[in-house]
């Protein structure tokens, strides 16, 4: 049900709608993020609420998922994706993503046009004398094999003599939807990353009709409300404005602090700004820290600047009150378990506690093997 403190609220221009202060946006993002309660949701469900997870580790998704889910249980997201139902596939803004099988056959085509847009680049690389189209069909044809990095090198300077391995297979990746499968991605199991094509993993076609608009009414759902520029932020596509213009008789608009207009679902959860947020263990790379052109409904600009390094690894963040207040990492050795925790400024002891018997709990599920676990603050 949506509600609205009056005291959050005051009125700007009738095109925008009412102001909705950080904190009331806030505690909208942590509802459609499955991040003020744990559900009862299966995890199929939960991912594609979610529109995907951010997925160039392994690991995080399986962290985001127990952080949102009640019962959640590591093993089944392994099952979903050794079985196909889940795949980690190149989506929004040109990243790994782990998205449903359904979700990977509508979204990729939409986002072609990102790969598309690097291969025009090229990234500082010459392509210059590049048959792009014959390049694009050698590789078609070889992976429909699974193959890793190193063997698409092998085979592809073996057809394009004289050719840069490493520049051929660039853009083979490029041009081509594929999917990353197993082991890798699989909890406690290694392997370099081997691709086939998207198509030959699923078994099943590219969408023919992908939908733009489909796509701006899931990212709301997800993470609004938001203005243009976020939702462009968040699937690194352009030109969005004319399709939310054809969806705004569907929406709401409100405006943040700063005037600008913000879209949204008419039904969907807007909670009263001073709802209790529990703490919360949010993992590397997560979506919900990545998803808004401006992120201070979330995280400050002063902690973002230590939460995101220059070599763009979007390190784990811990949430009190809703906000991100710290980082953290988590490793087995020897046996030991351990989440070490970074704050970045104090807390109270009573959310010390609950942060310690949330990381608890994460050790418990994430490792039930070790022979210990510990919290340590650092």
């Amino acid at each position: 049900m949506t509600t609205e403190a009056a005291g959050s609220m005051t009125t700007t221009p009738a095109t925008a709608g009412p102001v909705l202060d950080r904190r009331s946006l806030n505690r909208a993002l942590l509802a459609r993020q499955l991040l003020l309660d744990r559900h009862e949701l299966p995890v199929l469900d939960a991912i594609e609420h979610l529109t995907g997870m951010q997925a160039q580790a392994p690991t995080p998704p399986y962290i985001g998922l127990w952080s949102r889910l009640a019962g959640f249980e590591f093993g089944e997201l392994a099952r979903l994706l050794t079985e196909r139902e889940v795949v980690r596939t190149v989506l929004m803004r040109g990243t790994l993503h782990l998205v449903s099988a359904r979700d990977a056959l509508a979204l990729r085509p939409l986002t072609q046009v990102i790969m598309d847009r690097n291969l025009r680049t090229a990234n500082g690389r010459d392509l210059s004398g590049l048959d792009l189209p014959a390049v694009e069909a050698a590789a078609r044809e070889l992976f429909t094999e699974p193959r890793t990095d190193k063997e698409m090198r092998a085979l592809l300077a073996a057809r394009f003599p004289g050719g840069e391995p490493e520049l051929l297979n660039w853009a083979a990746r490029t041009v081509i939807p594929l999917a990353q499968i197993p082991p890798r991605g699989i909890w406690g199991k290694s392997g370099l990353a081997t691709h086939t094509t998207l198509e030959t993993w699923l078994g099943r076609a590219l969408d023919t009709e992908p939908s733009l608009e489909r796509l701006v009414l899931r990212y709301l759902a997800a993470f609004g409300p938001a203005t243009v520029q976020d939702v462009q932020h968040w699937s690194g596509l352009t030109g969005l404005g004319q399709v939310v213009e054809r969806l705004a008789p569907r929406l709401v608009t409100f405006a943040d602090e700063n005037g600008r207009v913000l879209y949204d679902l008419p039904d969907a959860p807007r909670p009263d700004p001073g709802t209790p947020a529990p703490v919360r263990l949010v993992p590397d790379f997560d979506n919900l820290t990545l998803s808004h052109a401006d992120r201070t409904r979330i995280v400050s600009e002063e902690h973002r600047k230590r939460l995101f390094t220059v070599n763009g690894i979007i390190r784990a963040a811990v949430l009190v009150d809703g906000f991100v207040h710290g980082m953290w990492k988590h490793e087995k050795k020897r046996g030991v378990a351990t989440v070490r925790v970074e704050l970045f400024e104090p807390v109270s002891e009573n959310d010390r506690t609950a942060l310690v018997d949330e990381a608890e709990r994460l050790l418990a599920a994430a490792y039930p093997e070790a022979g210990s676990r510990e919290v340590e603050f650092v």
